[in-house]
């Protein structure tokens, strides 16, 4: 590079701050240098239903970028071009779209007068004005016309770095069950008395078997004991599980009144603990994607006893159940149209249009949802075909190394 250029990344919620933003920008500073005098990375995030808050502190914690600016400070910046501290633009760079809507590279693009990269997983939009594609695929450039076509490039799958440092699979004597209840109130209502009661019973039958929680980063470890608290949480008695206490020592533990003690990890992301688990219990979400990326075997529930307490879609529907005084009445709505269709709301079956992974729904009691962990984990095979179909749905590595190079040549 001759001249110094800005990199601006847009993105949005935790998941693809976690396993898009980190690699690429690891993958920009190896391909770009280090030197920040003539390269400088700055993450602008924008509005996510599914954000938790913490979003920019994560960003930039990364060593690789240089500012941050908060999502509650975006529409100023894409109305006006301004930011909150009102940052200085170089005359050269690109914009690197990895989360949000694409037309915020379009118009940030424009008004920036910068180079525009989208990373496409699904679905690329405004081919006309974006500059180059990155996609996971080759089917999501299928449809574009070919006056466009030389825009595309096949990087794979960004999700898939999230194995990168993540050692060898160890043949381990404990088996282990992932338990992700969710990180906000309204699915940790059910989802954590729900959580300790399949796995009660499974520990019942297969006492060897090893319990962990991986507790999101915006959660502490009091707030989610309190779920499993029937005084404080009436959904310990409609899943009939037994009251927990939080247990504090060097790995703290939700212990159960039956002695059933589920650690809880504060490791962050958790790629190192997930990857050693057999299978996981989850609810719908960015937790199934990053599953489906490690190729971990998992159980999807979405229980129906409280109707609102999904509120993590996508885009409108999950602005909408997310709005004050009247969020539980959209969600409600939202979540009864959604379910009514049945399947494929888990991330791995929506990749693979079929259903890799079981999704469980409506009034879920725990003994039936333990039953089809037991079938899995006494017929490995089965856990073995689902591993399988998992690394199918997803694209090949070096994602991020690949989309680095598109910005370089951009930046050419």
């Amino acid at each position: 590079m001759t001249e110094p250029v800005d990199i601006l990344i847009l993105s949005n919620g935790p998941g693809e701050i976690t396993t898009w933003v980190r690699p690429v920008v690891k993958a920009l500073r190896q391909e770009l240098g280090d030197e920040r005098s003539q390269m400088r990375i700055s993450v602008v995030l924008s509005p996510c239903p599914n954000a938790s808050g913490k979003e920019a502190a994560i960003a930039m914690s990364y060593p690789e970028v240089d500012r941050v600016q908060a999502a509650e400070h975006f529409w100023q910046f894409l109305l006006w071009g301004k930011t909150w501290e009102n940052w200085d633009w170089r005359d050269r760079g690109v914009v690197v779209f990895l989360g949000g809507d694409q037309i915020f590279p379009v118009v940030i693009g424009k008004k920036l007068g910068y180079r525009t990269v989208v990373y496409a997983e699904w679905d690329a939009r405004w081919h006309k004005w974006i500059d180059r594609f990155g996609v996971m695929q080759a089917k999501v450039s299928e449809r574009v016309s070919p006056k466009y076509a030389h825009k595309f490039t096949v990087v794979g799958d960004l999700m898939v770095e999230a194995q990168t440092n993540i050692t060898q699979k160890t043949t381990l004597n404990t088996e282990i069950i992932g338990l992700l209840p969710g990180s906000k109130a309204a699915k940790l209502s059910q989802g954590v008395p729900l959580c300790l009661a399949v796995a009660e019973y499974i520990h019942a039958k297969r006492p060897q078997t090893k319990f962990v929680i991986p507790v999101a980063p915006t959660l502490d470890l009091l707030t989610l004991a309190s779920f499993a608290d029937p005084e404080k949480n009436p959904f310990v008695k409609v899943f009939g599980s037994s009251s927990a206490v939080l247990v504090e020592s060097d790995i703290p533990v939700l212990k159960t009144e039956t002695g059933l003690c589920v650690e809880l990890c504060r490791e962050n992301p958790a790629h190192e603990l997930l990857s050693h688990c057999s299978i996981c219990l989850t609810t719908v979400g960015a937790n199934t994607a990053e599953l489906g990326a490690l190729a971990v075997p998992m159980i999807v529930v979405i229980p129906t006893q409280q109707l609102d307490a999904m509120r993590s879609w996508d885009g409108l529907p999950g602005l909408l159940a997310n709005l004050p005084v009247v969020g539980s009445t959209f969600a409600k709505a939202i979540n009864w149209l959604v379910l009514s269709r049945k399947g494929l709301l888990a991330w791995p079956n929506i990749w693979a249009k079929a259903e890799i992974v079981p999704e469980l729904v409506g009034k879920l009691q725990p003994q039936e949802v333990a039953e089809i962990f037991l079938d899995f984990l006494t017929h490995p095979e089965k856990l073995d075909d689902m591993r399988n179909k998992l690394r199918s749905a997803r694209g090949e590595s070096g994602a991020a190394q690949k989309l680095a190079t598109l910005v370089r040549e951009e930046i050419s």
